[in-house]
């Protein structure tokens, strides 16, 4: 079968399709004939040997961490779902590989009718993401919450599961994705300089919490929070020296979907929870952009750009 990897740190031209054997799904886990996968920021990080911690470290590295596809077969002990089924999910975070013609998902959920396979194809990582931050952070009914990067791939999930909560949410993006966040009912603002008094002007009672998932802005966005334990980012690396929480990863127990008993209670919980928005009309995917599994490269590119609103999606 067909899987992206790389053997070395680097631009996007070092991805590669290989030729590799399918992989089988172990107890807990689910193997699904990929229709499509996302291309997350962090995969790209990885690829690029951004990340502080030096990840993966062994070679060949296959990516991507979001799929969605056909179920074809069934590890040990796993019940409520059947060869056939259409599913989204993620996979071990120590393996990733989805973006390959087969992946094994080890959290995943029923894919919602109302989602193309493009928008199923990215989710779970948004998901999990902003449903991790938004729980550290409490926000609920009432709160006034801030989210830096809102028209991204997983700010423009966020905002919408924040709105779900009850939460009065400010986005900050550029101009042009103004009209596309009020379609959330999130209240936009530009970013850069100036951007401590705009919030406040939005919100003169203050603000809650604050959800950075752009990076480069954490002083300011500490200034409007006034405490930076009220701040949570997944983007900024020198979170620690400003006494901020960076918050990254998956579920740390990579076994089990939601229908296993056992699974991890957050995978549970943010899958299930995307699966009733989805019904209910509350949570809609945004997708900036499609490419061809062939075409990984261009997406990787497109990723490092910072300009695609909403997720980067691999067509199988």
């Amino acid at each position: 079968m067909r899987a992206v990897e790389f053997s070395e740190y680097g631009p996007p031209g070092v991805l590669r399709i290989a030729d590799v054997e399918e992989p089988r799904p172990g107890p807990g886990t689910i193997r699904v004939a990929v229709r499509t996968s996302g291309v997350s920021t962090g995969e790209v990080l990885i690829r690029s040997g951004g990340l502080p911690d030096g990840i993966p470290g062994v070679f060949p590295w296959r990516t991507g961490f979001a799929a969605a596809g056909v179920v074809d077969e069934l590890g040990e002990g796993v019940t409520g779902v059947r060869v056939g089924d259409e599913v989204f999910g993620w996979t071990s975070t120590a393996v990733r590989g989805a973006n390959a013609d087969r992946t094994v998902l080890t959290a995943w959920a029923p894919k919602p009718p109302t989602w193309s396979w493009a928008e199923a194809g990215g989710a779970a990582g948004s998901v999990e993401t902003a449903t991790r931050v938004l729980d550290r952070l409490g926000v609920a009914a009432g709160h006034t919450v801030v989210i830096h990067g809102a028209a991204g791939g997983v700010g423009a999930v966020a905002v919408q599961m924040a709105v779900a909560r009850g939460a009065t949410v400010i986005g900050t993006a550029s101009e042009r994705n103004h009209a596309f966040l009020r379609s959330f009912g999130v209240l936009p603002t530009t970013y850069g300089p100036g951007l401590v008094e705009r919030v406040r002007e939005l919100a003169p009672g203050g603000v809650d919490a604050v959800f950075d998932c752009a990076g480069g802005a954490l002083p300011d966005l500490i200034a409007v929070a006034g405490d930076p334990a009220l701040v949570v980012t997944i983007a900024d690396f020198n979170a620690p020296a400003y006494g901020v929480h960076l918050s990254h990863g998956a579920p740390t127990q990579d076994t089990g979907g939601v229908s296993v008993p056992g699974a991890d209670p957050m995978a549970v919980h943010a899958l299930d929870l995307a699966v009733r928005l989805a019904a209910e009309g509350r949570l809609r995917v945004p997708v900036a952009a499609t490419f061809p599994l062939t075409d990984v490269a261009a997406a990787h590119e497109l990723s490092e750009s910072r300009h695609a609103r909403g997720l980067i999606v691999l067509v199988h």
